[in-house]
This record gives C-alpha cells, sequence and structure tokens, in this order.
C-alpha cells in the first residue's frame, strides 16, 4: 500500500507541476494576461508543494490522508503523458489566446485536478486534510475563475 500512495502521490505533485509549466507557457505568451497566468502558476507550484510536504511528514506514509490524492494510477499516467504532449506541442506551435483559454478549462477538468477540487468542496476528517483544505482554500475553483476571466475580457468558449 505505501509504495501505491508514493506513486499516487508523486504522479499527482507531477499533474500539479505540468499544469503550472503550460500556465507558465501562457504567462510568456499573453503579456495581457500574464498576472492572470503567473496566480494560477503558483497556486499550481504550491498545490504540489504541499503534497510533496505533507508526504515528507507522515510516517509511514500510510499515515497520509489519501483521499487527497486520485486513486487511479494510470489514469494520473496518462494525464501527465497528455499534459507533456500538450506543453511540446505548445511551445512548437503557440495557441491562439483562446485557445489557451479553453485548453486551461479541458486542464481544469482533468483527472487530478478535478479530483482536487472534488476534495476542497467536501467535509474533511482529519487534522491534515482540514489543513490541506484551509491552506487551498483560495486556490480553488480554478475552471470557474478561468471562465469568469474569458467573460470578462470577452474570450471566447469553444
Amino acid at each position: 500500500m505505501n509504495n501505491k500512495i508514493a506513486e499516487l502521490a508523486e504522479e499527482s505533485i507531477k499533474i500539479e507541476l505540468n499544469v503550472g509549466e503550460i500556465y507558465f507557457l501562457f504567462h510568456t505568451l499573453f503579456p495581457e494576461d500574464s498576472d492572470f497566468w503567473l496566480k494560477l502558476v503558483l497556486e499550481e507550484e504550491n498545490h504540489a508543494s504541499i503534497i510533496k510536504n505533507g508526504i515528507e511528514l507522515f510516517e509511514p506514509i500510510e499515515a497520509f490522508p489519501h483521499k487527497i490524492l486520485a486513486h487511479n494510477l494510470q489514469k494520473l499516467k496518462d494525464t501527465n503523458e497528455m499534459l507533456r504532449s500538450i506543453l511540446e506541442q505548445f511551445k512548437n506551435t503557440y495557441p491562439s489566446r483562446e485557445k489557451a483559454f479553453n485548453t486551461a478549462i479541458e486542464l481544469e477538468t482533468s483527472a487530478g485536478e478535478l479530483h482536487f477540487q472534488h476534495f476542497q468542496s467536501k467535509k474533511h476528517f482529519s487534522n491534515f486534510e482540514e489543513i490541506f483544505h484551509q491552506l487551498n482554500e483560495e486556490d480553488k475553483d480554478h475552471a470557474e475563475r478561468i471562465l469568469a476571466y474569458m467573460k470578462e475580457n470577452n474570450i471566447h468558449e469553444q
């Protein structure tokens, strides 16, 4: 079990960092939206850091509140592979501003990110889960925030 939790955590951390890397690319490509993208980059990195620090704090690893993590390892691995592919594609052929925002919506509803949002909306029972929830309270609902920003800035949804 401990190896599985470690693998789930590792893939979950990679998802957060990969999404952050895509958002950082958008930050550099779209100066008119750079502050918005940078805030999301920092939030994704924060999510990764909290998972990483949580894993390091819990000994044995089985004590880690694994409800925080998605439980389908293959789905997480597939998501990471897709994220790396998107990043490489966008580095080679820059997306339009609309494509960047619509991609972000798709990313925020992917396996790992969606699981994070579900966790944030549930009641928490352990002390660590409550702390995790509080640390991320301001860093949630990315999809909703992206859609609101798109509406405010007349960026069309696909």
